[in-house]
């Protein structure tokens, strides 16, 4: 290979003429092949916004790294990519997009717009997530919103309907009247809001009296059904079972006791409304309370309002706070701050209304979600509490139906004469009831029948992706199922992770997967977590067009599962200088690489030990999902231990002819450190390790086993001594770099003064030491050298002096030139001081200048390292 033919620097612009090679030569399709072990990656499927973000980065990062890792190591890999498509993020952007509500205009054209804009969304994604350099087999690419894959969610509906799992009921369901939809517990998102606390007078009836209650949600009043006291409050023991009205609507309403109730908010005295919050639904259901519905799927009040009927919430609780005033039922407010629930997409506050919805029977799954989770390895094993915790927490069943069109249908019909529900058979799957009617008649004759307009929660979807990704329901997909990983956000633990695990349990009795690691968020140089609304967004494109892929996966591959990870252009630029180090140095041991095995001197036994360490500690950390640990292992190794000091110091080999095989031993052990160094850093750096290598070797590096550790080289005492000389070299390097030498000039003689310990310890290493540093004569010595100091000059401090002495600098001045150095230096030590005409000078007049002496009187200079002396004649 000719030096000549490798560009001076690096350039990351090749990057996607890689991808593109990768792709045409299939490196990474799963096979299928029962000869080899099998690693499948429950991927995540991202909404398909058409963007990645540096969230996507870190997640997919780490995937990728795995998924590169695994293959390397013998494993057969099956790297999916899905889309979640459906639900109420696309609905909402069409919306926005085309200033319509859903309703506006036929179902199939608002499906089909939905459609139109996933469908380009995917494809940038898809370019995004190949200009990174993932790895993701394309052939098994799955799209949520395809009839093959609605087939799938639909079946699994029938399955868990027809085994009881699900069921459709009237129950208060969370609401978000923006979207008009049901939404779950698990997409009720806590924002902290500032409002009023009220306090009100509801009159009792029995005598003129008021009881005060205190209330951020006045315009509930119309569905007040009760008001509650804690039993233990001494200040409402006379109070159980009388009654109050409720002002402005005047209906009466009994007070009940409660131990729910907290006697420290507000006057400890609460009115129950149907629903203000998840509590009032606790305490309706538990003293068989009325429902009244004051609001609407719009967010509107209800004829129940009375005169407000009409009115968006905060139109109604604005009038009605007006109409408290004025007929004196307003005692004071309080500005308070509370949680609120919001929709997790558009963030309206939730309402909580009353609604014939359908539902998983969650409450009966519990226990085989606990059993699952505890089967499962969970990386760090700190997130399988926040699982174990929300699943504790769950007292609703999930509402899984949603008034929405862009998702999957609810395969299901009701009997337009007698109302019977009927399910559909699987031969009929996929179907949209809206559009096809049965060919079966219900059990009272009738043929009419109303289609089911609700769809699935795109939960439904996603949470069988494991499922789906191993070709459920065919027989066949047990040989994929369980998977292996499934890696995800913390964020996302209490859905996706949740709602996979109950639903693969109550579909196939088994966990979805092995193990699951948890990546965390990534945070602004802000210290804030990245967001528009806040304008501390970073895109991977910046990064790409400057850096490359490769620098931003470094910066992703430098952190840990489960924690939060901040993005810093310091840590991009790092990496990149990282790479254009490495680059470097390849292009400069490039005409010097060599296969053939010389016999080894002790430096390249030292590199060697190291390099079976670091293989060692590599596939350890990877293994371990640790790939901080990882990737600074490497980087570490590459660049001080392989580039600063090894090649420095064979340099000398390399251009000397004297002793042919130790120039061969230094050859054979650059391309073999080289070649093992790229193996190691691939996972991280697929294209830069690809460049080089396609100058050394054929075939694709990621197409290469993994190192293997050669115990043989590993050797404890080769590698202390090998660091005792570097340490040495290091110094001397340090010296000359300080005395502004040039590091290829010779230095005349150095002397090496040891005990006798490390003698036979250094004298193995002299050469290389001589030959490194470009010494003339090198000599080793066991003992001290006999150094004596000379001062050369001292110097009067004149910013001192002068301001001190004033008309007396002159005589001073002309006493220290005439005076010898080595005289006024001896009489400061012994004396503390020197008098001149009557005046006292101390140390801090004056600047010393010394330099050493060696035992035939020439100069010298020294440095002192633990137990040995370097004396330098420059």
């Amino acid at each position: 290979m000719m030096d000549s033919e490798i560009p001076k620097d690096y350039d990351h612009r090749r990057e996607a003429e890689w991808q593109r090679k990768w792709e045409e030569q299939k490196i990474y399709k799963f096979h299928a092949d029962e000869r080899k072990p099998q690693y499948i990656i429950d991927t995540p499927p991202p909404y398909p916004t058409g963007s990645i973000h540096m969230g996507h980065v870190l997640n997919w990062v780490y995937m990728d790294i795995i998924a590169r890792f695994k293959r390397m190591r013998g494993y057969d890999v099956l790297f999916p990519q899905g889309w979640d498509c459906h639900g109420l993020p696309t609905e909402v952007k069409v919306e926005e997009t085309y200033n319509i509500r859903k309703s506006d205009i036929p179902r199939e054209e608002f499906r089909e717009l939905c459609i139109k804009l996933t469908t380009k969304n995917i494809k940038r994604m898809k370019d995004q997530m190949k200009s990174l350099g993932f790895s993701q087999d394309w052939s098994t690419e799955f799209v949520t919103m395809t009839p093959e894959y609605m087939k799938k969610t639909q079946l699994s509906f029938l399955k868990m309907y027809k085994d009881g799992l699900i069921y459709r009921g009237v129950h208060p369901v969370n609401w978000c009247p923006r979207c008009e939809t049901a939404i779950a517990f698990a997409e009720v998102e806590y924002i902290e809001n500032e409002t009023n606390l009220n306090y009100l007078k509801f009159p009792l009836e029995e005598d003129s009296n008021y009881l005060e209650i205190a209330t951020t949600r006045p315009e509930l009043l119309a569905a007040c059904v009760a008001v509650a006291v804690h039993p233990e409050d001494e200040r409402y023991a006379k109070l159980k079972g009388k009654s109050v009205r409720v002002p402005i609507f005047n209906h009466r309403v009994k007070i009940i006791e409660d131990e729910d109730v907290d006697p420290e908010f507000g006057t400890g005295a609460v009115m129950i409304c149907t629903f203000g919050d998840k509590t009032d639904v606790t305490w309706v259901n538990r003293h068989n309370l009325d429902i009244i519905e004051a609001i609407d799927e719009k967010g509107q009040m209800t004829e129940a309002a009375g005169k407000y009927s009409g009115l968006s919430i905060k139109e109604c609780k604005e009038k009605i706070i007006e109409d408290l005033k004025a007929e004196g039922h307003l005692i004071k407010q309080e500005r308070i701050k509370q949680n609120l629930g919001v929709c997790w997409r558009c963030k309206t506050p939730i309402e909580i209304l009353v609604k014939k919805q359908w539902f998983v029977a969650v409450k009966k799954l519990i226990d085989d979600v606990i059993e699952a989770a505890e089967e499962m390895k969970w990386i760090p094993e700190h997130m399988k509490a926040r699982l174990l915790n929300w699943t504790g927490s769950m007292d609703w069943d999930w509402c899984i139906s949603r008034q929405r069109v862009f998702a999957t249908p609810i395969p299901v019909w009701y009997c337009k004469n007698c109302g019977k529900t009927h399910i559909a058979t699987e031969e009929m799957l996929p179907v949209d009831p809206t559009q096809t009617k049965p060919d079966f008649k219900c059990e009272c004759g009738s043929e009419e029948f109303i289609g089911e307009e609700d769809v699935l929660d795109t939960w439904m979807d996603s949470s069988i992706s494991p499922l789906a990704v191993a070709g459920w329901p065919k027989p066949e997909y047990k040989k994929l199922f369980p998977a292996t990983l499934r890696p995800q956000g913390h964020d996302i633990i209490r859905t996706w992770a949740f709602y996979t695990i109950l639903r693969c349990k109550a579909l196939t009795g088994q966990k979805p997967f092995h193990e699951i690691i948890i990546n965390g968020m990534v945070f602004g140089e802000d210290g804030h977590k990245m967001s528009k609304s806040r304008g501390n967004v970073i895109t991977p494109e910046e990064v790409i067009e400057d850096y490359g892929a490769d620098a931003l996966r470094l910066w992703a591959s430098n952190s840990v599962p489960g924690s939060d990870v901040p993005f810093a252009w310091k840590d991009v630029k790092y990496a990149y200088k990282f790479l254009r180090k490495f680059w470097n140095a390849f292009r400069f041991i490039s005409f010097h690489l060599e296969n053939v095995k010389g016999k080894p001197k002790p430096l390249d036994q030292w590199i060697l030990s190291k390099l079976n360490r670091l293989i060692k500690e590599v596939t350890r950390a990877l293994e371990d999902y640790n790939f901080a640990k990882a990737i600074n292992s490497i980087q570490m190794f590459i660049w001080h231990q392989f580039c600063d000091e090894y090649i420095e110091a064979v340099k000398y080999r390399l251009y000397s002819d004297d002793d042919p095989e130790s120039k061969r031993a230094a050859q054979w052990t650059l391309n073999k450190v080289l070649e093992t160094s790229l193996r190691l850093l691939a996972p991280m750096a697929p294209h830069f390790t690809e460049e080089i290598h396609q100058h050394i070797a054929t075939g694709s590096i990621h197409t290469k086993s993994w190192p293997s550790v050669q115990e043989e080289y590993i050797n404890d005492e080769i590698e202390a001594k090998g660091d005792l000389a570097v340490e040495i070299i290091g110094a001397l390097r340090r010296f000359k770099s300080s005395n502004r030498i040039p590091l290829n000039a010779p230095l005349e003689k150095v002397n090496i003064y040891t005990t006798e310990n490390l003698y036979n310890t250094i004298k193995d290493y002299l050469d290389d030491i001589k030959g490194t540093m470009n010494i003339q004569k090198i000599e080793l010595i066991i003992g001290k050298p006999r150094i004596r100091e000379h001062i050369k000059e001292v110097k009067p401090l004149m910013e001192k002096i002068g301001p001190k002495f004033k008309a007396e600098v002159p005589k001073i001045l002309s006493f220290i030139e005439s005076t010898d150095p080595q005289e006024i230096y001896n009489r400061l030590e012994t004396d503390g001081m020197i008098e001149v005409k009557g005046h006292k000078l101390t140390r801090e007049y004056f600047k010393i200048k010394k330099e050493a002496l060696g035992a035939t009187g020439e100069k010298v200079e020294v440095i002192h390292l633990d137990d040995i002396i370097l004396e330098i004649v420059p």
